[in-house]
């Protein structure tokens, strides 16, 4: 199964026009730049990039694959629309179920080397000003990379695949609701590596229980 992108993006960091645009148009959408149910043009979009037509239809096949974009025959691609707070609640339960099953999964089988990467995406995102739509939208890329390497990691392909359209949604709902980055998920994620580097399964397994729920929570 291909890594979702959050994670080629930021852990790998390769340097490929294709990525560069791919950032490019997910930072516009995260940033509410291209707003949920905006149409997006693809000729548009490549003369404001500098770019031919090639990479930005690839970089919006990545996001309609994470969710971020969607496509209609004949009308072409646009901006998904918004969650109700009925399915955001219902993407909260999947997730509960899901990723505290991955984080115990990673304290068994996570190498050093991507515990290292996760170490420096939460430096990252301390490094992050406090407020603002344009640092939400920062921290929101690194916190879906974070999340997407603890899924990958599990080593349960269908669990990464049930967990990677998740969470740009999340900060999607959270960004039109209220910007300004969480300084407690911060302390959550060092929580969580730090189970995970000590091997302990129970210890990440409630880790990330309790990170959802207190995410959960800044939502209410």
């Amino acid at each position: 199964m291909a890594v979702p992108s959050a994670v080629a993006g930021l852990l790998r960091r390769p340097a490929r026009l294709g990525d560069a645009v791919y950032a490019a148009i997910f930072e516009r959408i995260m940033a509410l730049e291209i707003t949920p149910g905006e149409r997006i043009s693809v000729d548009a979009v490549a003369r404001e990039l500098g770019v031919s037509q090639t990479p930005i239809r690839e970089a919006l096949t990545r996001l309609e694959d994470e969710g971020l974009v969607q496509k209609t025959p004949l009308v072409g691609y646009s901006a998904t629309a918004r969650l109700s707070a009925d399915e955001i609640t219902h993407l909260y339960e999947i997730r509960l179920q899901l990723e505290p099953f991955a984080a115990r999964k990673c304290a068994a089988l996570m190498p050093e080397a991507v515990i290292e990467q996760l170490e420096a995406l939460i430096l990252e995102m301390a490094g992050l000003k406090s407020g603002g739509v344009e640092a939400y939208a920062q921290f929101a890329q690194l916190d879906m990379a974070f999340h997407d390497q603890i899924a990958v990691s599990a080593g349960n392909p269908l669990v990464a695949e049930a967990l990677g359209r998740l969470h740009a949604h999340v900060h999607l709902f959270r960004l039109q609701a209220r910007a300004g980055v969480p300084d407690d998920a911060n302390q959550e994620h060092a929580a969580l590596v730090t189970a995970i580097q000590a091997r302990d399964g129970d210890r990440a397994e409630a880790a990330m229980r309790e990170h959802i729920e207190r995410s959960w929570q800044r939502f209410a």
